[in-house]
């Protein structure tokens, strides 16, 4: 039976994979060269949700809650900075950096949060409402 504590349990594990992402996003956010020491600013992650369970085990299931589609890259631009010091300087003194908006992680995690938070309320309240209709059942 896929019901509604599943509907909010899957709501928090997305959330949970998009606040990972989150935190990813703002330890990287001064990275400049990859795992390979080459010069290759860290591109900002994105997690896209898809309504459904493709895991569920009854039809029913497939339809409701939602899971991580994917994580995509964030095509934008990345950001320039006069640093003409840097090893990674072009001609006129800049280095790209990550497009990464500190600000901007900041309000999306905590609008993370909050979603996850409601997840916890409305999973709680399902199980009250199982506790008491079994309570008229003995």
């Amino acid at each position: 039976m896929y019901g509604a504590l599943d509907v909010s349990t899957s709501g928090m594990i997305a959330q949970r994979t998009r606040l990972a992402t989150i935190s990813a996003n703002i330890a990287n956010s001064n990275t400049l060269v990859d795992s390979n020491g080459e010069y290759a600013p860290y591109r900002r992650r994105m997690v896209m949700f898809a309504p459904g369970d493709p895991n569920a085990s009854s039809q029913d299931g497939a339809s409701l809650g939602v899971h991580v589609a994917g994580i995509e890259l964030d095509q934008s631009p990345f950001v320039p900075k006069f640093e003409p010091d840097s090893p990674f300087a072009d001609d006129e003194g800049y280095i790209m950096t990550p497009n990464i908006n500190p600000v901007v992680e900041q309000i999306n995690a905590m609008e993370t949060a909050r979603a996850y938070e409601a997840n916890i309320v409305a999973a709680e309240t399902s199980k009250t409402m199982m506790a008491q209709a079994l309570r008229l059942l003995a």
